[in-house]
């Protein structure tokens, strides 16, 4: 009895009650018999955007206020390095139990209580009575950050697992969006004169309340399976350390152009400052501008095209703008670095998820791991070329880095059965890449 199995969101459709349906085509001798098999509340992937919103707007707020935590202490250059090693250093270490706690306590818990200890950490960094003090605040703020940034990517595949088609990358640009928000409102409100110790506090209070507001519209935590790691660290190790060097070179790339395109304006194009500032800009935009194409993109694409293809042009983006050594070229080169690095992390943590054998938190923690040593190392690395050298000759390792993506990306994806092609019936069921049913038109 030939019997085919696929699923489909495209056969699925909304009930009375405002509910998206996921179907399952069961075909039997040439004719199919349709039945419903999830009911996904609309409301999930809203509280998974808001999460990502928030934590993009945690970050920003942190970052705008950099200089103000300098001054309030009174600090050296070293000691705001120091500083914000520890939030890198309490990054790191939670990352590598997040796994752990999520398939412990659920991506649902684990999100709300991560959530509100980002929050609580936001408003409390201005408010510390001392530089230590401050110093022991940002370790707590990488740690919540981190949990955070896990949890909510187990919670978003698990998302994308039931609508049956990509949707990471939005959820990614919403990191975006919540990154440029925080420092437009931090912008707007100094402006205004209102102090940064104010605005700190109202942001934890609004993403607290948030948290809070979105957390019942989850999805029920996801029953591991016997074959899943379970609830114990989980070292990175087979196709996530290649997923993770790929995560890592993305973030080399990311982090060089967050610390270092301003300065390379400013210092070796000798431009003004106002129009420098716009080297973020340019670059932050772009980021957020790809992530919300990027779905539609991987799914018409792959994986594989958008990341070899991504890194590509990044590499000649970063080429291109050293080479010119014009302001408006450095401006349009660092928009389509953006663009092409813009889907890295998201498609890399979706295909995390989906590698045999291990739960989707132990595989995006075990990527997020090794990416945030690219994201926290590169930006040193650079500085220290540049020292040596000049800055334009140490940018250089950013379209080597971007370009060595492109390569791994062809290499490491077919391993896991992204082979180019639409990546659409894999996002549709939470089952490891390469063992998905035969489908049937």
């Amino acid at each position: 009895m030939p019997l085919s199995v696929s699923a489909s969101p495209a056969d699925g459709g909304n009930d009375a009650s405002g509910q998206s349906h996921v179907r399952i085509h069961v075909g039997l001798r040439g004719g199919h018999v349709i039945q419903p098999v999830l009911s996904l509340p609309r409301s999930a992937r809203l509280a998974t955007n808001v999460h990502f919103f928030l934590n993009g707007l945690a970050f920003a707020t942190w970052g705008v206020h950099v200089p103000t935590f300098k001054h309030l202490h009174g600090l050296s250059e070293a000691e705001v390095a120091l500083a914000m090693l520890a939030a890198g250093v309490g990054a790191l270490v939670a990352v590598l139990w997040a796994g752990a706690l999520v398939g412990r306590f659920g991506a649902r818990a684990v999100c709300a209580v991560s959530g509100l200890m980002t929050a609580a950490a936001v408003g409390a960094l201005l408010q510390l009575p001392s530089y230590w003090t401050g110093v022991m605040g940002l370790f707590v703020f990488g740690v919540a950050n981190s949990l955070f940034d896990v949890a909510m990517n187990a919670h978003a595949v698990e998302v994308e697992a039931a609508y049956g088609r990509p949707i990471m990358s939005s959820c990614h640009g919403f990191f975006s969006l919540g990154g440029l928000g925080g420092a437009a409102l931090a912008s707007l409100l100094a402006v205004a004169g209102v102090a940064a110790t104010t605005h700190t506090l109202w942001v934890a209070i609004g993403a607290a309340a948030l948290t809070i507001a979105v957390v019942p519209a989850m999805l029920p935590d996801r029953a591991q399976t016997s074959d899943e790691t379970g609830y114990s660290f989980m070292r990175p190790r087979g196709v996530i350390v290649l997923l993770g060097a790929m995560a890592a070179l993305g973030l080399v790339a990311e982090g060089a152009m967050y610390d270092w395109s301003v300065l390379y304006l400013r210092e070796s194009l000798a431009s003004p400052q106002a129009l420098a500032a716009l080297a973020y800009a340019s670059f932050s935009v772009a980021m957020a501008i790809g992530r919300f194409a990027g779905d539609r993109a991987r799914a018409r694409l792959g994986a594989l095209t958008l990341l070899s293809v991504g890194g590509t042009l990044a590499a000649s983006a970063m080429l291109a703008v050293l080479l010119i050594g014009h302001p408006v070229a450095a401006l349009a080169g660092f928009a389509l670095v953006g663009l092409g690095i813009s889907n890295v992390v998201p498609v890399l943590f979706s295909c995390a998820s989906r590698v045999p054998g291990i739960s989707p938190a132990h595989g995006i923690s075990g990527v997020a791991s090794l990416g945030y040593l690219g994201f926290l190392s590169g930006p040193p690395i650079i500085g220290a070329v540049a020292q040596v050298a000049t800055l334009p000759v140490a940018l250089c390792l950013v379209a080597l880095f971007a370009a060595a993506l492109a390569v791994l990306a062809r290499r490491v994806l077919p391993i896991m059965g992204e082979l180019g092609t639409s990546t659409d019936d894999k996002a549709s069921r939470s089952v490891p890449v390469g063992q998905e049913p035969r489908q049937h038109g």
